[in-house]
């Protein structure tokens, strides 16, 4: 029954770190760091990096953060009391049967939370209930570096609506809002230095120069 009780456990707090990292990636997080961020705030590790400024400084990225460390807390408490419990049952082979079934099912449900497909369907469902439950939309334009008379350094996500979509960076319009791409992340890849030739796709993270109002209506 503890063994049962602690693979609970481990998929729920597997699907709160989960839910957690979608609404910062929401907020505009870029996802690794999104990711890294929501695991360390449910852990209570690693939450002292220079990235955790940009947590703390905005509202919603807190309230989630804190959410994320009350259920960590609790959390990680039930899994070590369940498993000294599972581990501490009598009999002879009993402890040691116990711990093999435990890492087996971690094994098999890390594999299960490895495959891109399922992966991708959890994720989809995530974003469809926190838009629909919390009303949380996601943010397209996060402002990284603010200097004076409006210009600053900004990251944009290019949505399926987006203007800027399919065409290139010479056909984007960006050059004649005085804005400049320093570099795009798509997917694991960073393409620096953009050309006027590279064509911009959906869901590509544009790291950009220049007056951040000059935005309005492009993305």
């Amino acid at each position: 029954m503890s063994v049962l009780l602690l693979i609970v456990f481990i998929c729920i707090s597997y699907l709160i770190v989960r839910i957690g990292a979608i609404a910062l990636e929401m907020t505009g997080m870029e996802r690794s760091r999104a990711r890294f961020q929501a695991l360390s705030a449910f852990s209570g590790t690693g939450f002292t990096t220079r990235e955790a400024e940009s947590v703390v400084s905005h509202p919603r990225r807190r309230k989630i953060v804190t959410y994320l460390m009350i259920l960590g807390n609790a959390g990680i408490v039930s899994v070590i009391a369940t498993l000294v419990l599972s581990l501490k049952e009598t009999g002879v082979f009993r402890p040691s049967l116990n711990l093999v079934i435990i890492i087996v099912s971690i094994i098999v449900l890390y594999r299960i939370a490895s495959q891109r497909q399922f992966a991708q369907k959890l994720t989809n469902k995530i974003r469809e209930l926190l838009k629909e439950k919390l009303h949380f939309d996601k943010v397209y334009i996060e402002e990284l570096l603010e200097q004076a008379d409006g210009y600053g350094i900004a990251k944009i996500i290019v949505a399926k609506k987006s203007k800027v979509a399919g065409s290139t960076l010479n056909e984007s319009g960006f050059t004649e809002r005085d804005l400049i791409v320093l570099s795009i992340e798509r997917d694991k890849e960073v393409i620096h230095v953009p050309s006027a030739q590279t064509t911009i796709r959906v869901g590509d993270r544009l790291i950009y120069y220049g007056k951040l109002d000059n935005l309005t209506g492009l993305i």
